[in-house]
């Protein structure tokens, strides 16, 4: 089978929801994967911040497979010994009092925004049905209808209506506009402090800092989205450090789990998530003991492999590196830590057909608002690693 093959069958078998290059991954190892043709390729996306531990590490698959051969899921019925352990590991590395388990992104905000208006309604004291949650231009925090319903981007939102109502916007990294949108029905601001889907945005220094302050006082909770940002992807544990704040809510999946399975969280305070009962809200898989399991040890890994050093470090020295290079189409390049977007002027007819020849010379990313390469390779590569992709990038930021 080529990997010609493989993508018929993709083709006319699956729904065309996505459009991914056309590389067949048959094995992954480190920040490196093979396809179906055995051609090799360093992965510079790290399955959208998913695979911050690398592909397959060894640690995290062993305590997936010793933990498969005892039980995988009870369900939130019964108890497991693994949930107990995940949640205080959680709090203690956050300094958080509470958690609840998910298992996509998009659980988590879901829960998220059913916390921030069940808070609104029992303890802020918002009319029954008037709670109001404000959200930024160019966000994403997912695919649900609800998520979608607060979205900017025209393409989200065709043909899924009608749309939740409840939601407002404002314009990312304008503080100003935020305190201007708040009415005492307002109970959460979401927010990404770094935008990835949006293009690897970053807003201006203290602009979370300006948002929290007016969320305490107008006693709005500020929800942070960090399911791609956190994890050390932006060089801190989580992106909102960089401002020095403590968010009410915090968003967290991909990476909790290294990539080997799906697991989410929202972490907070029992003032906030104590509003849930028992059936108020909940999930099957969510806090199953597969998905602990293999979460406790891809959180360690991060931290006892210092990936999130590793991330600050070598994010500061990539960055540096590739403004050093010499090209036209290149408008600006930003990030934190191993989060780098290059934006690309107009003229140079969008991003994708660079990243297809980056795959050509062995290095897999992908466009991200048609006119940005997303570069987030996972935390574990090296200084080396990094020398070896600039001089192929170089050739195909200049010779496109």
């Amino acid at each position: 089978m080529t990997t010609k093959d493989y993508i018929d069958i993709e083709e006319k078998y699956g729904a065309h929801n996505y459009h991914p290059l056309d590389v067949v991954i048959e094995k992954a190892e480190g920040i490196w994967v093979w396809d179906v043709d055995g051609n090799k390729y360093m992965d510079c996306l790290a399955a959208y911040s998913a695979v911050n531990q690398g592909h397959c590490h060894p640690r995290i698959i062993r305590a997936l497979k010793d933990q498969a051969d005892r039980v995988t899921l009870t369900s939130r019925a019964f108890r497991n010994d693994q949930l107990p352990y995940l949640c205080k590991e959680l709090c203690e590395l956050t300094g958080y009092t509470m958690v609840l388990p998910m298992n996509s992104g998009a659980e988590a905000v879901e829960t998220a925004l059913k916390a921030a208006r069940k808070w609104g309604y029992k303890t802020k004291k918002v009319a029954e049905d008037k709670a109001e949650i404000i959200a930024c231009t160019n966000n994403f925090s997912g695919r649900t209808i609800s998520i979608i319903s607060f979205s900017t981007e025209q393409q989200y939102k065709d043909g899924f209506g009608p749309f939740t109502p409840g939601y407002k916007i404002v314009e990312y990294g304008n503080a100003e506009d935020l305190e201007k949108a708040i009415t005492p029905n307002t109970v959460a601001f979401l927010v990404e402090p770094i935008q990835g889907e949006g293009g690897v945005i970053i807003p201006a220094d203290g602009y979370m800092k300006k948002a929290s302050e007016i969320c305490k006082k107008n006693n709005v909770l500020l929800i942070a989205d960090e399911i791609q940002s956190g994890l050390g992807r932006s060089g801190k544990l989580f992106a909102y450090e960089y401002d020095g704040i403590r968010p009410d809510m915090v968003t967290i999946g991909k990476a909790l789990s290294g990539g080997c399975y799906p697991v989410s969280a929202v972490l907070s305070d029992k003032e906030i998530l104590g509003v849930f009962n028992p059936g108020d809200h909940g999930s099957t898989f969510g806090g199953n003991p597969l998905g602990a399991a293999v979460a406790r040890e891809a959180l360690k890994v991060l931290i006892e492999e210092k990936l999130v050093e590793n991330s600050f470090e070598l994010g500061k020295y990539f960055r540096e590196k590739l403004r050093e290079i010499e090209t036209p189409h290149v408008k600006e390049i930003r990030g934190r830590g191993l989060f780098i977007g290059i934006e690309l002027k107009h003229e140079a007819k969008g991003a994708r057909r660079f990243c297809e020849a980056l795959k050509s010379r062995g290095i897999l990313c992908k466009e991200t608002h048609e006119h940005v390469i997303r570069f987030a390779p996972p935390l574990i590569i090296s200084k080396e690693d990094i020398d070896w992709a600039l001089p192929k990038i170089a050739e195909v930021l200049t010779a496109l």
